[in-house]
């Protein structure tokens, strides 16, 4: 079932098109509200009150609109708040047995590969919690999403330069925050 039949059911009070949408977004809404909250359980509480949401408000999603950006705008706008509310941060335990798997992909082919790529993604991870949750969003938006400058500006729903201001002040934030990482560890070998 595509997004326009699943839409389609839900507006007609088939609660089975929540299904087919939840099978196709949750996986992408977990990993996105995490990288914006920082905590596996808050993401997921998130994404369950974006589908919430999603599933009150569709009566009002226009038919002829993609449903993925509308989507993830609840979600992002709803992990923002989440993060903004004070919320407490956790780095990614990768010993525990979550259904957020962020490294799915990376291997390593040796120890010392191993140890560097865990010494990076540790100082990445850090450096990220250091981010307001409007900074991390940006960022979360722009490299993981792969959204442009103006797409971001609408599913914030805030000007293209406060976008531009704020992924300029994550990227030097980052840059300071990783650098003398960095430099500790090349002079470190």
């Amino acid at each position: 079932m595509n997004d326009l039949q699943a839409i389609l059911r839900l507006k007609f009070g088939d609660i089975g098109g929540l299904d087919a949408l939840v099978a196709r977004y949750q996986v992408r809404a977990l990993r996105t509200a995490f990288l914006i909250t920082q905590d596996a359980a808050l993401a997921q509480d998130v994404v369950q009150d974006a589908f919430l949401s999603a599933y009150r408000a569709i009566h009002g999603f226009q038919l002829g609109r993609p449903f993925a950006p509308w989507f993830m705008r609840i979600v992002v706008n709803g992990a923002i708040q989440t993060a903004r509310r004070g919320q407490h941060y956790t780095a990614l335990d990768t010993d525990e047995d979550d259904d957020l798997d962020l490294n799915a992909g990376i291997s390593a082919v040796s120890l010392e590969q191993t140890v560097e790529a865990a010494q990076t993604e540790a100082a990445i991870w850090a450096a990220l919690a250091d981010l307001t949750p409007e900074r991390r969003a940006v960022i979360v938006l722009r490299y993981y999403l792969e959204l442009s400058e103006n797409e971001m500006a609408a599913h914030l729903a805030i000007p293209v330069g406060t976008v531009k201001s704020r992924l300029h002040a994550a990227k030097r934030q980052l840059r300071d925050r990783l650098t003398p990482e960095y430099r500790t560890n090349q002079d470190g070998r």
